[in-house]
């Protein structure tokens, strides 16, 4: 009797283990059934931009790449170019890049590039940023500013960048703009310079009157100069009264000429002797803030 009853249990067993595998090849069938395609709805058709919008998109893009952006009056603003600055960079022992200068790179300007140090005069390139950005006229938003280097590197200047005080903070900022060719500002991502293409000449608004400074050039005294070439008003829109930039130099030696700037009109001096960069800067400005009310 005993084993009958086991032969009873094991097939007992086999009919659930047969039972169990028929459930779980039926549910794989049930898994292995292919879903029902989700039919796309197509996305609405769009309706093409007008000749206008199309306009206002062109506007907008060439005027993103300017670091000034889009301002009330862009149009209005004397614009300055500091030529012929003395801004190379310099790898040192210790494996960092600084701004050549005569006082720290005697010895390489003589020896490796065998050049004049005296050449090497970056601190009259912060001068001149110094009398520029901190002039009435630049705080009143009629101001652009333009460097090109001695290397053809030109540099364009947010009016609202704040140049260091001290040569070396601002001989730092030079190597990181080199370098990164930009320079933004930490809260707000603003640019504040910007490396740009060559030529200068393709960064000037249409219609945009070039003189050179240089005390070879046509003897006027400040008043007079901005009262011929400057116009009356800033705000003024009459197509007779064009935007004016002055070409003024940041080397220690030399003059503007026309060779290097062919789009130059005339050439002109402010005064018998012989100024520094900030000194004629700060002469020409106090002269076309006295002309246009900028107190």
């Amino acid at each position: 009797k005993t084993p009958r009853t086991k032969s009873i249990t094991m097939t007992d067993e086999s009919d659930a283990s047969s039972t169990s595998s028929s459930g779980s090849s039926s549910e794989e069938e049930v898994q292995a059934q292919p879903t029902k395609k989700q039919r796309t709805v197509p996305p609405p058709l769009e309706i093409a931009p007008t000749a206008d919008a199309a306009h206002s998109a062109i506007q907008k893009q060439s005027a993103s790449a300017s670091i000034i952006g889009n301002t009330s009056n862009k149009s209005n603003r004397l614009i300055v170019l500091l030529d012929q600055a003395k801004l190379e960079t310099i790898k040192n022992r210790k494996g960092n890049y600084e701004l050549l200068n005569c006082d720290d790179h005697r010895d390489i300007c003589k020896k490796k590039l065998k050049k004049d140090p005296k050449e090497f005069r970056p601190d009259i390139c912060h001068q001149e940023l110094l009398a520029l950005l901190d002039s009435p006229l630049n705080k009143a938003g009629l101001l652009q500013v333009f460097i090109r280097t001695s290397r053809n590197v030109l540099i364009e200047l947010h009016p609202s960048v704040r140049i260091p005080r001290t040569y070396k903070r601002f001989a730092g900022l030079m190597v990181q703009l080199l370098h990164k060719m930009k320079i933004k500002a930490s809260d707000n991502g603003t640019t504040l310079m910007k490396v740009i293409k060559n030529p200068f000449s393709q960064h000037l608004p249409v219609g945009t009157r070039v003189y050179g400074m240089s005390c070879k050039g046509l003897l006027y005294s400040p008043h007079n100069l901005a009262k011929q070439l400057v116009p009356l008003d800033p705000n003024s829109t009459d197509e007779g009264q064009s935007q004016v930039c002055f070409i003024i130099g940041a080397m220690a030696a030399g003059h503007v000429t026309t060779e290097d700037h062919p789009y130059i009109e005339k050439m002109f001096s402010i005064s018998e002797y012989p100024l520094s960069g900030a000194s004629a800067i700060n002469r020409i400005l106090g002269s076309v803030e006295a002309q246009w009310a900028v107190v």
